[in-house]
């Protein structure tokens, strides 16, 4: 698959997700086969400002590519100018404007899903960042902003218009946030109309839901976030069923041994103290569904140091593994998962930040 001149080497892409996708979140699902993934949101005005907290949410290494960087705001000549500083900084390879978070703080501002009520203040947004980057340039929406106002067909085609390589689609309303079910027909609508790659998102829970997602919309590529919490298998296992081959579930060892990775990646990126807070969420994810879970969440919550935080992981595996065979095979997550967040509020990034970091 094709986005501009970017060739990726699959068509599964890891959601953006704010406080969750970064450097050391993103090694683990692309070793999981994850053809592509986006940064965190990152604040366009902090960019162009200088931000050192806004610049730190690109951290990247020669290994994690591609990578498509994802900027929001509202003014059409600070996103062209943060699409500008990514370039000339090779912090990644594509640049995508956000036009589909319903968080409140980035509404309040005129951006993310609330560009969705203004096609003209769109035209111009990627028009004047189209001209200001040689860099892919996607787009991503949702289906409009309420029940009332579906416009993703109109606000997709002024993209295309306007320039863009590529739309990703979430068919979930602003007003909808992250409840309820996303409607899969805006997707194939928006498929049907553009020439232009689209993305699909939205309600990719399992393995075999990428085909069925594919097969019901013709998207050119699947994007999967809350599924892959906990769960970079999700990847795996997906490229194995479009393959014809049988899905292959993590068992106990190779999710205690990812644990410790994952960990180790994310004091190497923030340092102990704030490395080891960052990914205490990630140890929920991991060990969902597991035997237990609920009280070692509850005691992992609040642990402090690397090796404290390794040593109360490895005990829990151990007395898993003295379980049933059924209790020592770790879930794949196939059911809907029913995770519920925030996505720009719920867990504060590392360093000074703030919504205007973000």
């Amino acid at each position: 698959m094709k986005i501009g001149n970017l060739h990726l080497s699959n068509n599964l892409i890891m959601a953006p997700l704010a406080g969750i996708t970064d450097l050391a979140f993103r090694s683990i699902v692309r070793r999981y086969g994850c053809g592509l993934c986006y940064t965190e949101m990152v604040s366009a005005d902090g960019l162009v400002r200088g931000h050192r907290a806004t610049f730190s949410y690109l951290r990247s290494d020669p290994g994690d590519r591609p990578l498509i960087a994802q900027i929001f705001g509202s003014d059409p000549d600070v996103l062209a100018a943060a699409a500008r500083a990514i370039e000339e900084g090779g912090l990644a390879d594509a640049v995508d404007i956000n036009m589909g978070c319903p968080v409140k703080p980035v509404i309040r501002r005129g951006a993310g899903a609330a560009l969705m009520r203004d096609a003209e203040k769109v035209r111009l947004i990627v028009q004047a960042t189209r001209k200001a980057t040689t860099l892919p340039l996607t787009v991503k929406i949702r289906a409009g902003w309420s029940p009332k106002e579906k416009n993703a067909l109109e606000i997709a085609r002024i993209a295309e218009q306007e320039g863009a390589d590529a739309i990703a689609v979430h068919p979930r309303t602003a007003s909808q946030g992250f409840s309820g079910r996303s409607d899969w027909s805006v997707i194939a609508e928006v498929k049907a109309a553009l020439t232009i790659p689209v993305i699909g998102n939205g309600d990719v829970e399992r393995p075999d839901d990428v085909s069925a997602m594919i097969d019901s919309t013709g998207c050119d590529a699947v994007m999967i976030g809350r599924s892959a919490l906990g769960n970079p298998w999700i990847f795996r296992n997906a490229l194995r069923l479009r393959a014809g081959e049988g899905t292959e579930l993590a068992d106990l060892e190779e999710k205690v041994r990812l644990i410790g990775e994952h960990l180790e990646r994310s004091v190497g990126l923030y340092g102990e103290e704030t490395g080891v807070k960052c990914f205490r969420k990630h140890l929920f994810w991991y060990t969902r569904g597991l035997r237990g879970s609920a009280t070692f969440r509850k005691e992992a919550g609040t642990i402090l140091g690397k090796s404290n935080v390794l040593a109360k992981v490895s005990a829990y595996f151990e007395e898993l593994a003295g379980g049933s065979a059924e209790e020592k095979k770790a879930l794949d997550f196939s059911g809907n998962l029913n995770i519920s967040f925030n996505q720009s509020e719920a867990f504060p990034r590392p360093g000074p930040g703030g919504t205007e970091e973000r």
